[in-house]
């Protein structure tokens, strides 16, 4: 049963274990923090699911029904030694899970990478499936990345991940479930904290911050094979924090933290680079969503501040000139913020605590962006 709280939040906590750098061992359902990804999703059904990392697998919260307000959980799902996981939602609603796990045997330590699904809000996941590794070489195969991955239009799974060479190998499904091998989509200078993305009509894209710049892969078409290489942008971005939005049919505005703390950037093809500020943040990702607010469409932005609490911001959707003035709110949480729109069309907030907590905030009748009172499950 969930418990209110009306309690001040704290401005600083101390810093707890980001999900990607914390081995898995036995048992336990504590929250460590969310996976990565757009870790908030809505079911066909209608009603939120989350998602978190945990102590030998992951956990999850679901809605009783659409819209709210009360959740179940969390459930444990096992899912032993994987030391990241993500996940991805096609349209079709299914939830793909993408993990990197090290185990050490015979004293040799193997990097792979596994797949499971989920076919329906509250329903269990299906059986983990390995994806192998990037290399049948070890030494080369233990220098691969964090996993992203994307749904394309097909209902197919594309797997991104860092490569030796420090370009991206990617691994893609069709839409009837066979594999393609790993293949090298290039790039250089590359960086672990590579962010995919997929339209509405599920073209496949992705963004990962390099050393020397930020770089762009994408399908030439929805369905169209695997993402390609496209363009350099010669700014740098804080790994592992970039997010998108569609902000109108097939067009993606990505967001990312500057790397010198000065705040949100937001870069649109045909528009370039802005910079939207909002001031330093701690370790996450800028999660975003759009949403009516007092019957104008607008872009709704998070993240998590510098002292672990959440950082919000809107603006008319596309028209960044406009300005942002962001507010924080809630209490110190661990790692990037859930973001959506509910059943009833209200913006939802959802966060992982310093305690393992699913925490949770909802907009007052669609009216600006006022919220409720922060519960907790």
């Amino acid at each position: 049963m969930a418990t209110r709280s009306a309690r001040r939040s704290p401005k600083q906590s101390a810093r707890a274990p980001r999900p990607e750098e914390t081995p898995v061992g036995d048992g336990g359902a504590a929250a460590l923090g969310p996976v990565t990804g757009s870790w908030l999703v809505t079911g066909k059904d209608g009603r939120l699911t989350a998602y978190a990392v945990a102590h030998g697998g992951l956990v999850r919260w679901t809605e009783t029904v659409p819209g709210g307000p009360e959740w179940t959980g969390p459930e444990f799902f096992p899912a032993p030694d994987l030391t990241h996981l993500t996940l991805a939602q096609g349209q079709d609603g299914y939830v793909h899970f993408v993990g990197r796990r090290r185990q050490v045997v015979d004293g040799v330590e193997r990097i792979t990478f596994h797949h499971a699904l989920q076919y329906q809000t509250g329903r269990p996941l299906g059986p983990w499936a390995s994806l192998g590794p990037l290399y049948q070489n070890e030494d080369m195969a233990r220098t691969a990345g964090v996993p992203t991955a994307a749904v394309d239009v097909n209902g197919g799974l594309h797997v991104f991940v860092r490569n030796f060479g420090k370009g991206v190998h990617s691994r893609n499904q069709d839409g009837k479930g066979k594999w393609t091998k790993w293949a090298d989509i290039k790039g250089s200078g590359t960086l672990d904290g590579a962010t995919a993305f997929s339209t509405f009509g599920g073209r496949v894209q992705l963004l990962a911050p390099a050393e020397k710049r930020v770089s762009l892969w994408s399908q030439s078409e929805p369905g169209k094979g695997p993402a390609a290489k496209a363009e350099d942008l010669p700014f740098l971005g804080q790994p592992g924090s970039a997010g998108a939005v569609e902000t109108a049919q097939d067009r993606v505005t990505w967001f990312w933290h500057a790397v010198d703390g000065s705040g949100v950037i937001a870069y649109r093809a045909g528009v370039g680079v802005m910079a939207l500020g909002g001031g330093p943040a701690a370790h996450g990702a800028v999660a975003g969503t759009r949403a009516y607010v007092d019957g104008y469409d607008c872009t709704i932005l998070a993240f998590r501040g510098a002292g672990g609490r959440t950082a919000l911001a809107a603006y008319p959707t596309e028209n960044e000139t406009a300005g942002l003035w962001w507010a924080e709110t809630g209490e110190a949480s661990v790692g990037t913020p859930g973001l959506t729109v509910d059943a009833q069309g209200r913006i939802v907030i959802a966060c992982i605590s310093t305690a393992g907590e699913l925490l949770v905030t909802r907009q007052k009748d669609n009216m600006g962006l006022s919220l409720g009172r922060w519960m907790r499950f």
